[in-house]
């Protein structure tokens, strides 16, 4: 891993998560880091914060590197792809851009070692997960920087089936989105019955975390754990009673198949019908 070259296309939030990850764990090093974007300013930031080489020439940036990894938003990835010239036929092309498949990407840059990944926001401090899959083309030695490349930013999990991308953007890549949507109700609710907000958030967020915790290491299915939390007309019960009857679960359930569905629809429309959705990557 430390004498591979590695150029990031799209310097964004992930993309610097990556950079950090690689430098955090010493799976690369510095002078052997490239990100190359468009705005001067974001790479001097880069630059002074981690010491790695930056470039406003993508192609300059991709032709001399081992791995390219393309981190823009969706809606510039075919323009971006027009410019991207001279990628090494031996390097390994690697996507965390949502909708975007193994097949657009390789015909777009006419490059087939390509791996398609969709990480999430808590890879931001190397606590998140990203679900992978691999061109037929990709080596195994390449699987291995991949890997490697992902795991800077958490957990990592390779599946065989490329339709798996799109949900795995729904599930955990939007995942964060979520949570913090919970997060934030449940601390307002603490507001609303009169805690300074302070302390509904120290509460909540507590909560939260052990419950995650206690969940995995308890390695039990949550509606047990759940029970156990649940007494027979306790105020858990009540709780319970009101979010079902509020179709709390059917709501979580239709908001992950809608994304979903908008994650096959990023792989299908023009660049120019794309909106402003991708929270994974960010040029």
């Amino acid at each position: 891993m430390l004498k591979n070259k590695i150029a990031v296309i799209g310097p964004g939030v992930m993309a610097e998560a990556m950079i950090s990850g690689l430098l955090r764990q010493k799976l690369a090093k510095p002078e052997n880091l490239t990100a190359s974007g468009p705005r001067e300013e974001r790479l001097t930031e880069l630059n002074k914060k981690y010491g790695i080489k930056t470039t406003t020439d993508n192609s300059s940036a991709a032709s001399h590197a081992d791995v390219v990894v393309l981190s823009v938003k969706p809606q510039r990835l075919s323009e971006v792809m027009k410019g991207l010239k001279g990628i090494r036929s031996e390097a390994l092309v690697l996507s965390i851009i949502a909708g975007a498949s193994i097949k657009k990407i390789g015909t777009g840059l006419k490059h087939k070692s390509v791996v398609r990944s969709m990480p999430n926001t808590p890879g931001q401090i190397g606590e998140g997960i990203t679900v992978w899959t691999a061109s037929k083309e990709v080596t195994e030695e390449q699987q291995k920087i991949a890997r490697a490349i992902l795991g800077a930013l958490g957990e990592e999990v390779f599946v065989e089936d490329e339709g798996y991308l799109d949900m795995a953007t729904a599930l955990s890549g939007s995942g964060p989105a979520y949570v913090f949507l919970f997060t934030e109700a449940l601390i307002d609710a603490g507001v609303h019955m009169g805690f300074p907000r302070r302390i509904s958030e120290q509460l909540v967020l507590q909560t939260i975390k052990g419950s995650a915790s206690f969940y995995q290491d308890a390695q039990r299915h949550p509606a047990t754990l759940r029970n156990q939390v649940t007494s027979p007309g306790g105020t858990s019960a009540e709780a319970l009673y009101y979010l079902e009857k509020a179709g709390f679960r059917t709501a979580i359930s239709r908001a992950v198949w809608a994304a979903y569905q908008r994650s096959l629809e990023l792989g299908k429309e023009k660049p120019g019908h794309l909106h402003e959705t991708s929270d994974e990557a960010e040029s």
